[in-house]
């Protein structure tokens, strides 16, 4: 069984960079498709990237593209969401999700970003 633990959250300045990673064990991570979801308080979780379980796929929902980058190292079962030019609607819970094919999915514990000045 997968495990996912993410990291790298915090508080940061509108304009400003994070670099949030999902560590991942118990299982082959090349297995499995990857994305970053996020939940604000208040409203629902919403997908955010995604990346094939191979990497040469992307995915990016339009709030995000030109700004976030999702990235994935099999050999180091970890994936990454670089998160540029921040802005406050980007305030969330980050969670890191995993799923094989027909599979069902896998969550970590989730990393809070908060974007403030």
């Amino acid at each position: 069984q997968l495990q996912l633990v993410e990291s790298g959250g915090g508080l940061v300045q509108p304009g400003g960079s994070l670099r949030l990673s999902c560590a991942t064990s118990g299982s082959t991570l090349e297995d499995y498709a990857t994305g970053w979801f996020r939940q604000a308080p208040g409203k629902e979780r919403e997908a955010v990237a995604c990346i094939s379980s191979s990497g040469r796929s992307t995915n990016y929902a339009d709030s995000v593209k030109g700004r976030f980058t999702i990235s994935r190292d099999n050999a180091k079962n970890t994936v990454y969401l670089q998160m540029n030019s921040l802005k406050p609607e980007d305030t969330a819970v980050y969670y890191c999700n995993a799923v094989e094919f027909l599979g069902s999915p896998y969550w970590g514990q989730g990393t809070q970003v908060t974007v403030s000045s």
